[in-house]
């Protein structure tokens, strides 16, 4: 009898804790910039306003060096949202434009076309029971074209989705363009009138604002993507109080000059071309207000998830789907395989986590986001997932969980070590690249034809090759 008893009594104390430890589920903010590199004061960029974004990094963990695995939108959109690498996802575009998820066959490429019964991140959450919803862009669509549409959305992926469309979609009239008539993929810009709230990421704020007081007393998983500062860059006013003059455009190396190999700036756009200098500066200035001006928006959440008492209880994640360039190496936008396009901002915050504030040198890739988040959870992810928990790192910045990072584009593969960059064109036939980004961090000497460094270059084609082995057909 006392022997029951007591067995009983063990059971009751072990549901009990059971019970505590899960009384309150963590909720997650996640928060995506459209094209955004690492021009932030808590990277060291100093010309540009980004108090918001640098505050979260002082409450968790800024990692140096993220990478994305494919520098476009829908490859690695649809990469990070799965936690596949785009091989696997088979998406290695964006589709046509004008395109969006009706069905999937209209909108290829899109993810559930090679993974039909995958289950996104957002979908994991969703299946557990939590609110889960979507503001803006996460998943790809076009900007500005498909502002206030579904774009290549998930259906499965979330419960409540919200599109909005602001004064920047109403005013495309007023945008300055290098190519008349287009504003998404080539450069345009726009000081405009009125207040952020009109604007569509205010709008994308104020919805997100909504969805946290309505979701307060459950667990939740509440995406926001941001539309800056993907061009058209547009901001009120204010945000350009800067002079376009007192931006320093980048130096160029002698291979950025006679673009050797030709693969790698393959990105180049014959209207950036024509470009005076006076012009760049003005597009540096509209890029670094339009993130002023996300920066801002994301402040007003961040702000009303304290008020609310959920900021003890919340994940947050901030990052941006890619890099991107402002003319460094002579380049534009995304699309290639420096560092500049590769590299991505990511801060995590755990609540719970004892280190707060720093930064880690450690490698992670954005398809680490999903295991990491469902790892801090408690949540049980796909065992198929291609990334990796980055929870050793928010506890010590000194510890690693990978000794490389991979990003492809078009014909190119590249890896990332703690110390070089190697990038190899359709297996070696359109050039390699070979960078030691501890002594040359801007990529201005390529070291891949110099006999010294001829073992490492076979070792690191060797991992290229091996990750590049289910490569899709046609690519």
């Amino acid at each position: 009898m006392l022997r029951n008893v007591v067995a009983c009594w063990f059971i009751l104390f072990a549901v009990s804790i059971a019970c505590g430890q899960n009384a309150k589920p963590k909720n997650v903010l996640f928060l995506v910039a459209d094209d955004l590199n690492c021009d932030l004061q808590c990277y060291g960029e100093k010309q540009v306003s980004t108090p918001n974004i640098d505050a979260l990094a002082a409450k968790g963990m800024r990692f140096d060096r993220a990478y994305c695995q494919y520098p476009l939108c829908s490859p690695s959109r649809s990469s990070f949202l799965t936690g596949r690498r785009p091989n696997a996802t088979k998406v290695l575009k964006n589709p046509a434009a004008g395109r969006f998820a009706t069905d999937y066959t209209s909108a290829s490429p899109h993810f559930r076309e090679a993974l039909p019964d995958w289950v996104s991140m957002p979908q994991l959450f969703k299946n557990k029971g939590y609110q889960v919803a979507r503001v803006g862009k996460l998943y790809h669509y076009g900007v500005p074209g498909q502002i206030g549409t579904p774009g290549l959305d998930d259906k499965a992926s979330w419960e409540f989705v919200v599109n909005p469309a602001g004064r920047d979609k109403a005013e495309e009239n007023k945008i300055f363009t290098l190519t008349p008539g287009s504003y998404g993929g080539t450069l345009s810009w726009l000081s405009a009138e009125g207040t952020d709230f009109e604007q569509t990421d205010g709008l994308c704020a104020t919805a997100a604002i909504s969805l946290l007081e309505q979701y307060q007393d459950k667990p939740f998983f509440l995406a926001i993507g941001f539309y800056r500062p993907h061009t058209p860059y547009v901001a009120p006013k204010k945000y350009f109080a800067t002079p376009a003059s007192e931006y320093q455009l980048p130096a160029l190396s002698a291979d950025d000059q006679s673009r050797t190999p030709p693969a790698a700036y393959a990105s180049a756009k014959q209207e950036q071309e024509k470009m005076s200098d006076a012009q760049r500066q003005e597009a540096i200035q509209a890029y670094r207000a339009s993130i002023a001006f996300m920066d801002a928006q994301l402040g007003r959440v961040i702000e009303a998830l304290q008020k609310l008492g959920l900021a003890e209880n919340t994940v947050i994640v901030f990052t941006s789907d890619h890099g991107y360039h402002m003319y460094q190496h002579g380049l534009w936008q995304k699309m290639s395989l420096f560092e500049n396009s590769a590299r991505v901002p990511l801060i995590v915050v755990d609540p719970s986590a004892k280190v707060k504030g720093k930064g880690t040198t450690a490698l992670a890739e954005l398809v680490d986001i999903y295991p990491t988040l469902a790892d801090l959870c408690g949540l049980q992810a796909p065992a198929e997932l291609d990334g990796l928990s980055l929870r050793p790192v928010l506890s010590d910045p000194a510890a690693t969980v990978k000794d490389a990072a991979f990003t492809q584009c078009r014909q190119g593969y590249s890896i990332r070590t703690a110390q070089y960059r190697f990038t190899s064109w359709s297996g070696g036939k359109q050039g390699e690249q070979l960078y030691d980004l501890t002594a040359d961090p801007y990529e201005t000497k390529n070291l891949a034809t110099e006999l010294q460094h001829a073992k490492l270059i076979a070792d690191l084609r060797s991992r290229l090759q091996e990750y590049a082995k289910n490569e899709p057909a046609g690519n």
